[in-house]
């Protein structure tokens, strides 16, 4: 791992680590799952968590035994239709859905002349900077539809540090999934995992919330890996 010093910026990952949007997705989904008489539960909410817009909508169909009832342009519409509700949920989203520690947090990096980049798979996300009062902090992201490869392909990572203007190594990647972890890892980025330390095991190192992530913490974090 390289010294704290060397490092010159951060990219992040949006759901779970700056804001929870699970919810609105969850509650987006719901609404469909009642027009299409399928009954949610909470391991149906459970199995959609980081799956793709149509994957999830499979298995909605799937759980209400509904998988061959419609046509592919059919389901288009559902899902398309999911995510007008989506949009229409994040209309009441507000800075009260930023995760606990993590406006200060971003604070701290600007006020240290660090800089920031989006690396979120979301073509959602600018909205949802918009609406959490935090657009002005990263001016720099990455355009979900110019990337090949998903995580935990290491590609939307390196992008992140690319469009910033630095090498990799120079680097903090932040993410609350195993998946996102190896990204980070993939690219050569100093990875900050938060969460289950068990699940996030890869990552170089961990908080087990976004309360705990601060400078100070992650400089301590990376002078013991250095030192032991």
């Amino acid at each position: 791992m390289v010294k704290f010093e060397q490092i010159k910026g951060f990219v992040f990952d949006l759901d779970g680590v700056i804001a929870d949007t699970s919810v609105y997705h969850g509650k987006a989904w719901h609404q469909l799952a009642d027009e299409l008489g399928v009954t949610w539960t909470e391991q149906l909410a459970n199995d959609l968590k980081g799956v793709s817009r149509m994957d999830s909508l499979e298995l909605i169909l799937k759980a209400g035994g509904k998988e061959n009832d419609y046509t592919l342009e059919e389901k288009e519409k559902y899902a398309a239709e999911k995510n007008t509700n989506y949009l229409n949920l994040l209309k009441d989203m507000d800075k009260s859905a930023i995760l606990p520690g993590m406006a200060d947090f971003i604070a701290s990096l600007e006020e240290h002349d660090y800089k920031l980049s989006l690396a979120s798979a979301s073509k959602n996300s600018p909205l949802v900077l918009e609406q959490l009062g935090l657009a002005q902090y990263f001016k720099n992201r990455i355009d979900p539809a110019t990337l090949k490869h998903g995580k935990p392909d290491p590609e939307i990572f390196a992008r992140g540090a690319e469009v910033l203007g630095l090498k990799p190594e120079e680097c903090i990647g932040l993410e609350d999934a195993s998946a996102g972890v190896k990204s980070i890892n993939g690219a050569g980025e100093t990875s900050v995992g938060i969460g289950d330390p068990e699940i996030l095991h890869e990552a170089d190192i961990n908080f087990t919330d976004t309360s705990q992530v601060t400078l100070d913490n992650i400089k301590k974090a990376m002078d013991k890996v250095e030192m032991s």
